[in-house]
């Protein structure tokens, strides 16, 4: 029996590497290059849209243990931000590129790996996997309402942040470095002294957003949230964000400035870098005017300018189990941020999740059933979590895992005595596939 999965972003790729890995033949239906959602631009799978930061790769982080359990259970995501990563001091960032260009080169050549071009308006017999992300077609989105009734969908606005040329930085007013010592010095740090700062959060406060057209709902996300809607929540709200300049002493004056504007590196050739946490919903015309008041960017080249779309998940915690399968139906499983994990990361976990899962129940073996006290397992069972009310977007945390049982001095010391059991458990399942 084959799987049809609908969809081939992180999540995806990764139930289909995992299905074929495992014997399991697979078609794999996308959507472009027959049809392009507002916020992709590239014809490639599994395109990296808001950022090109898989963020920390420290096991002291929960997403830097959900990447090692991960690349441990053999995901092709993981191997793919391995094979293209790119200097970001401590996290893993790619040159997104390479890193959606590696992965259809290995969906496209996998033997049992059939792709399906064009968009899907219709959910297909026999066993499927909906993967379609946060930009679901309209008509695919409406044929997944009317099957659950119209009401268990949820949507929220998303937003990607700029990207400028590096030759069109001013160099001579930024310097490179890394927050708290982590890594080598591979941001590049735009000062700002107070009058700078006040100047540019004025502007970006009374700034003219784009219109939105065809959005029900007008909902922000916490983790993603547009940098102007962040200015307008108090003075110092974006000096607390991305803006925090702790640990960034200016090298020439030997001084920590009032606020920071950091740039990480977008590609290998470090020829483009992006505006971290500079997701933004503003017109085109208004970025180039307000960014420009950065004063190191004030010639800066703007190859793309931050983008604002539609993130639809499913109300989870009513709709799916802990192997993502929607329980009013069990021949269907939806993987990827449709399901209301967060992150990049997150996303492609819970791919490999239903791949895993799904292969061993069509080979007759019993689940695998990662549990509480690993941070894959910890995620599927907030997301399929009954209990959860007012459910919002997750990205996976340590408050998601089963504590240790036992008190371990300090916050670090204890996180990795997390990770440590975590993955114990992890290669205990390696030994047994």
């Amino acid at each position: 029996m084959s799987v049809k999965i609908i969809g081939a972003g992180l999540a995806g790729c990764e139930a289909a590497w995992q299905l074929a890995e495992c014997g399991i033949p697979v078609e794999l239906f996308e959507m472009k290059p027959t049809m392009m959602s507002p916020a992709h631009a590239s014809v490639d799978f599994a395109e990296l849209v808001c950022s090109n930061s898989l963020r920390s790769s420290e096991l002291s982080n929960a997403v830097g243990l959900l990447k090692e359990e991960m690349r441990r259970l053999g995901s092709l995501i993981i191997r793919a931000a391995d094979e293209t990563k790119i200097a970001a001091g401590g996290a893993l960032a790619v040159d997104r590129v390479r890193f959606s260009e590696y992965i259809t080169k290995q969906i496209m050549r996998h033997p049992l790996i059939t792709v399906r071009s064009g968009e899907a308006t219709e959910i297909p017999e026999g066993r499927v996997i909906i993967a379609t992300g946060p930009l679901t077609s309209d008509a695919f989105a409406d044929k997944i309402a009317k099957m659950l009734g119209n009401t268990e969908f949820l949507s929220f606005f998303d937003a990607a942040a700029p990207i400028v040329t590096y030759d069109s930085i001013d160099m001579e007013h930024a310097y490179m470095a890394s927050r708290y010592g982590k890594g080598d010095a591979d941001y590049i740090n735009c000062p700002m002294d107070l009058d700078q700062y006040t100047a540019f959060t004025a502007e970006l406060t009374t700034a003219e957003t784009a219109h939105i057209h065809g959005f029900e709902k007008s909902l922000i996300f916490e983790g993603c949230m547009p940098i102007e809607i962040m200015a307008g929540r108090g003075a110092d709200t974006m000096r607390f964000g991305p803006l925090k300049p702790v640990g960034l002493l200016n090298p020439r004056n030997g001084k920590v400035p009032h606020a920071v504007v950091q740039l990480r590196r977008d590609n290998a050739e470090g020829t483009l870098y992006n505006l971290v946490g500079f997701q933004t919903h503003l017109k085109f015309s208004e970025q180039k005017r307000i960014f420009s008041m950065i004063y190191a960017l004030r010639d800066a080249e703007f190859v793309r300018y931050g983008v604002m779309h539609r993130n639809t998940y499913l109300n989870s915690p009513k709709l799916l189990d802990r192997y993502y399968r929607l329980i009013s139906d069990l021949r269907i499983s939806f993987a990827g941020q449709i399901t209301g994990v967060e992150g990049y990361v997150e996303s492609a976990s819970s791919g490999l999740l239903v791949g895993l899962e799904l292969s061993r129940e069509l080979l007759g073996k019993p689940h695998i059933d990662f549990p509480k006290e690993t941070a894959i397992g910890a995620l599927a069972l907030y997301i399929s979590g009954g209990s959860v009310s007012d459910f919002q977007p997750m990205n996976v945390n340590f408050g998601l895992i089963e504590p240790l049982g036992f008190r371990v001095r300090g916050k670090k010391e204890k996180n990795l005595a997390i990770s440590a059991r975590s993955l114990d458990i992890i290669d205990g399942y390696g030994k047994q596939r």
